[in-house]
């Protein structure tokens, strides 16, 4: 199974434990609204408290391009604030996991 598809299906069951298994010890996460940097431990709070939440909905969720260094997917993302985004992600891969993470997201009004 691809990272991809293993990302996929743990966001799918929320199972945040299965998600975080794809994410490197030395990983970084950059957030697209202020560049700035969160490592693995600053950023599982948060990530778990999306994943956890009934108001996170993730549509349109694809694959761009996967190879073993880096991970491309688009999705529609609503926010538990109530944002909606049209989110990029690039992921940078290490030894079959994700260790960097970069954003795009436009913002959506009304999705």
């Amino acid at each position: 199974m691809s990272l991809y598809e293993k990302m996929k299906t743990a966001s799918e069951n929320r199972d945040v434990d299965a998600w975080l298994d794809c994410i490197h010890d030395d990983f970084v996460f950059v957030r697209h609204q202020t560049g700035a940097e969160m490592n693995k431990e600053e950023w599982t709070p948060m990530v778990t408290a999306m994943m956890q939440s009934d108001q996170l909905e993730i549509k349109n969720q694809r694959c761009i391009y996967e190879n073993d260094e880096i991970l491309v997917t688009h999705s529609m993302m609503n926010f538990p604030d109530g944002t909606s985004e049209a989110v990029m992600v690039v992921n940078k891969l290490k030894d079959g996991k994700v260790i960097r993470v970069e954003t795009g997201a436009t913002p959506i009004e009304g999705a």
